[in-house]
């Protein structure tokens, strides 16, 4: 019989075991849930509703609202699509639009301007959170109604200075890249992973989330490489020398669209036919490839134009004195070669584009 200490050192190795294996299942858990920007808990967009009696007292209300957005793109043509409609429909006037282009003068310029018209409610997306804070200053002043997309201003409170937060399920968003890589890989092999090395809770999330799900799921499946990415445009330069140093990669995670068409690129240029690439937000290029049966095995995406309608319907509610929970968010759905169609219409509102749809024909 082992004597009371060596019985005590493997107790103690089997507690500490025990407690690193229930903090690793504990912080996967928490990579799988989408949370706020402050750690907020999230709640559908789908169950944030007009009562017929908000319904009424905004239509009799003469409001009016602004849209201010961070930049132009597919996905902000489809959030403000999402918004303008279900404005029009609520009976709220749109006095006001704006393209930040991402310069902070610019977003304030916009703010300035919007608020020159004197609207009830503003719905954007402000980034570099204290120019953001300064930029939505007269607007706070004003009692103008705020809801934000995805980020908010700098020490900006929720029910104070705005009504809520918009966004994607960031957490579903690499659950369902990890399960399609898994898929397109037989739930086997060598994996890449290309993260966004930035603190931004929004692609910090999704790609977490996208690791976590391998890691808890997929034992099969091992990440051998990680890189983290600032620039997107590097996206080819750090899949060149991860296919060097890992030339059995089955698959590819890239934190979103833009650097994975550069993943793209460097496995065209090696010749590479068989390592799967999976990624974040719509793309011509990657879809065009997919359809094709190429690298790119699927797409995720999020619901862009239900964001929009979600931001719109918060801001009602908010404008006739409603509750609305802090942080909202609108579903995530798997665009692959079998759905494109079906997918681009659900995520942007707009068919396929028709470069993409003759590949189909």
């Amino acid at each position: 019989m082992k004597n009371r200490k060596q019985i005590a050192g493997v107790g103690a190795i089997v507690l500490a075991l025990t407690t690193l294996t229930g903090s690793f299942l504990a912080a996967n858990a928490n990579a799988l849930v989408t949370r706020g920007p402050n750690g907020e808990s999230a709640t559908a967009c789908a169950t944030v509703k007009l009562t017929s009696a908000q319904a009424k007292s905004v239509k009799a209300g003469k409001f009016s609202a602004a849209l201010l957005w961070h930049t132009s793109s597919d996905f902000v043509t489809a959030v403000n699509a999402g918004a303008a409609a279900s404005l029009k429909r609520m009976g709220i006037k749109v006095v006001a639009r704006g393209d930040a282009q991402f310069d902070t003068a610019k977003q304030k310029a916009n703010v300035d301007t919007a608020m020159a018209k004197k609207p009830s409610l503003i719905l954007g997306l402000p980034f570099d959170g204290v120019a953001a804070a300064a930029a939505y200053k007269s607007a706070v002043a004003a009692k103008t109604k705020l809801v934000f997309l995805s980020n908010v201003p700098d020490k900006f409170a929720y029910g104070k200075e705005y009504v809520t937060i918009v966004t994607d399920d960031l957490a579903q968003m690499g659950i369902k890249a990890a399960d399609s890589l898994a898929t397109a890989m037989g739930a086997r092999g060598e994996v890449g992973y290309i993260f966004h090395d930035a603190a931004y809770y929004v692609t910090n999330q999704r790609d977490q989330a996208f690791k976590a799900r391998i890691l808890s799921k997929y034992p099969n499946m091992k990440i051998v490489s990680e890189q983290g990415l600032t620039d997107p445009a590097k996206g080819q330069e750090i899949a060149q020398a991860m296919l060097a140093k890992n030339p059995n990669l089955g698959g590819v995670y890239v934190t979103w669209a833009q650097p994975a068409e550069g993943v793209l690129a460097a496995l065209k240029a090696a010749g590479n036919k068989t390592t799967k690439i999976v990624t974040l937000d719509l793309s011509e290029p990657l879809a065009i490839d997919m359809v094709r049966n190429g690298n790119v095995a699927s797409i995720t995406a999020d619901a862009a134009y239900a964001l929009g309608e979600c931001m719109a319907v918060a801001g009602a509610i908010g404008l006739v004195k409603g509750k609305v929970p802090p942080f909202l968010i609108a579903p995530a759905l798997t665009v692959t070669a079998s759905n494109i169609e079906e997918g681009w219409k659900l995520s942007l509102n707009r068919p396929l584009p028709a470069i993409i749809k003759k590949e189909l024909d």
